[in-house]
């Protein structure tokens, strides 16, 4: 069996109404979507978040500097075939968008790997179909939506409605001061059981800026405490993360953008997160997903994946050192890559956990009016 052909599309998908969180506004994000058939017709998807721009590079980045490396070879040589494309990437970035094409194209060949056996990914890589772990993921800055405190309450009660006790919202985009009402707000809104993790998106410059808020958000929090606190720094200071795990109480989350094992090497063996955030999208596809939450393992780091619940549902489900999955309810329309897919094969939750597809792959399919009608044309 032979790679027959590899193509990608660029989409790019309007938000619902323009989103802040702490570093950014949102109003649209783009995604590439790439397709690996084989000689016997079976044909994989894969995918990432690019970002607010980008999509159509990085579908031109596959058709130039990835699908010459693909074409004939063997799909399930994966390992094989990431080495050979992240050798392609050297004089191209290494990292960055290059990286989350790469990234999609491995996904590609997994997704057809579990295909071809007729299994579901997570299946494949030694899980089972157990429920897994999943909270609630929100709290942006919207002020059409009233009060910041009030807003933030009303969200999260909405959740809890849905059946999650554990919820993340947004922080760093407003004054300290401000920010930690919003958290009392939302600690108070959780129930008996719940537990709040918070996501800084870069805000802070210093360690000892972040310190100080976090240790703010601490007291505002009270008896209850915080589940985490997420990338209060730039992905580039391993230093100053690490200065801030040894400041505060509570635990510091990171890795949704860091690409490769290597980044995960500095971060875990300078003690720069109590937790690792893998994005199977970012940090080079399934492949490499696997081989950072083994190094976290040996580390006694526990993996929290960041985005793509339909993706890492199946990652989570074989590992055991996975705490939980990023899960966005739909009408938030923040995760809008489930209005690319078949309304039958988006992921659903119950009791605040997801359960791996019963379908083979990945599970999803995409829609294609969908993909026709956000695709990014020349």
């Amino acid at each position: 069996m032979v790679i027959t052909r590899v193509w990608a599309q660029a989409v790019s998908v309007p938000v619902g109404k323009a989103t802040r969180m702490s570093t950014r506004v949102l109003d649209r994000r783009d995604y590439v979507l790439v397709h690996v058939e084989t000689d016997d017709g079976t044909r994989g998807l894969g995918f990432a978040y690019i970002g607010t721009a980008g999509g159509a590079a990085a579908a031109e980045l596959v058709a130039e500097l990835l699908v010459p490396t693909l074409e004939g070879a063997d799909p399930d040589d994966i390992a094989a075939l990431w080495e050979r494309m992240y050798q392609e990437t050297l004089l191209a970035g290494r990292r960055g968008i290059v990286l989350r094409a790469l990234s999609a194209v491995d996904i590609a060949l997994w997704d057809h790997a579990a295909k071809r056996r007729q299994v579901p990914l997570g299946v494949l890589l030694g899980g089972t179909r157990k429920p897994v772990p999943a909270y609630a993921s929100g709290g942006y800055y919207r002020p059409d939506e009233g009060p910041w405190a009030e807003a933030v309450a009303r969200e999260i009660h909405g959740n809890r409605k849905q059946g999650f006790r554990d919820h993340k919202i947004k922080v760093g985009g407003l004054p300290v001061v401000e920010d930690a009402e919003r958290v009392a707000a939302a600690v108070d809104a959780l129930g008996s059981d719940g537990r709040l993790a918070l996501d800084c998106n870069n805000a802070y410059r210093t360690a000892t800026e972040a310190s100080q808020a976090i240790r703010a958000f601490e007291e505002a929090a009270g008896s209850r405490g915080l589940w985490w606190v997420e990338e209060p720094l730039s992905p580039e200071d391993v230093d100053g993360h690490a200065r801030v795990v040894d400041s505060v109480d509570t635990q510091i989350a990171t890795g949704e953008v860091h690409q490769t094992r290597w980044e995960f090497r500095e971060l875990l063996q300078r003690r720069a997160a109590d937790i690792v955030q893998p994005d199977a999208g970012v940090l080079g596809g399934v492949t490499e997903w696997m081989r950072v939450a083994h190094a976290a393992e040996v580390f006694s780091v526990p993996v929290a994946p960041h985005w793509h619940a339909n993706l890492h549902v199946h990652l989570a489900a074989a590992i055991p050192g996975c705490l939980t999955v990023e899960f966005f309810a739909l009408e938030k329309d923040i995760f809008n890559f489930e209005r690319l897919l078949r309304a039958d094969t988006r992921l659903t939750s119950e009791d605040g956990h997801v359960t791996v597809p019963d379908r083979p792959g990945l599970g999803v399919e995409l829609d294609q009016e969908a993909v026709e009608q956000f695709a990014i044309t020349a």
